[in-house]
């Protein structure tokens, strides 16, 4: 959704994007995927090769269909670790009955609803304090310091805002299903081997680099600290030159 905002300007702010998809009132998107693999799929697939694709697009789809796959998106690739999570569990016994949310893209209603009817049989629950992580940290605070006595005592101040049941029929989500199953496979295979042998050439010079400036300003500083504490001002000037040497002649082989 930022992406949508900041980079392609299709949104103004990121809640506008509710409103969007809302007025799309089927409860199939047209065909219209996006696989946000803008760095490669993560779990379940770990495919370093694949990247970002808008797939079944026709002149028909506008940007609320654009925007309402990306919200999909996120839905759909919940749902693909949930699913992971479930098969690798000792003998798939554990079934999640409730998916309880938080964050900023809780507050987008629709995103909820449509979570809940990806997953079918799931409910999502939406917290009435939304900043899990602010909360907590302020609970392990207050326990630190006395305000609170307990765990369970904490426990008591958690509450639910909203519930969301699954609202879809089963041809329908499982024709989303299998449609956006379809698109992840359009997104592999994009990066050939030797490009993305090239990348990690190249991430890990820039990662050698960072290390030796980081050693080279650290050992500078030291020998400052000490020259300024003897009062050598002239022992620093020298070893600043040398460090500019250094420097430049560590560049000038990079480079050549």
């Amino acid at each position: 959704i930022q992406w949508l905002r900041d980079q392609m300007n299709i949104l103004d702010e990121a809640k506008d994007s509710e409103a969007m998809a809302s007025q799309l009132t089927q409860q199939s998107n047209d065909g219209c995927y996006l696989v946000p693999a803008f760095a490669g799929l993560f779990a379940p697939h770990w495919r370093s090769d694949a990247r970002a694709c808008w797939v079944g697009l026709t002149a028909t789809h506008h940007k609320g269909h654009l925007v309402r796959a990306a919200l999909e998106a996120t839905a759909y690739q919940t749902k693909e670790v949930l699913d992971a999570m479930q098969k690798d569990s000792v003998n798939g016994v554990t079934k999640l009955k409730s998916l309880k949310v938080d964050g900023g893209a809780t507050q987008n209603k629709w995103l909820m609803q449509f979570q809940a009817d990806v997953l079918a049989d799931v409910q999502v629950v939406q917290p009435l304090v939304m900043e899990t992580t602010s909360i907590g940290a302020a609970f392990a605070a207050g326990l630190a310091v006395g305000v609170w006595t307990s765990l369970e005592e904490i426990q008591q101040l958690w509450a639910v805002q909203k519930i969301y049941e699954p609202n879809m029929d089963d041809a329908t989500r499982e024709r989303n299903w299998k449609g956006w199953q379809k698109a992840v496979t359009k997104s592999m295979g994009w990066v050939d081997e030797e490009d993305e042998e090239d990348d990690t050439k190249k991430k890990k010079e820039e990662t050698r680099l960072e290390h030796i400036r980081a050693i080279a300003t650290a050992a500078l500083d030291e020998a400052d600290a000490a020259a300024a504490s003897a009062g050598h001002a002239s022992i620093t000037l020298f070893l600043v030159a040398v460090a500019a040497l250094a420097g430049g002649f560590l560049l000038g082989k990079r480079h050549a």
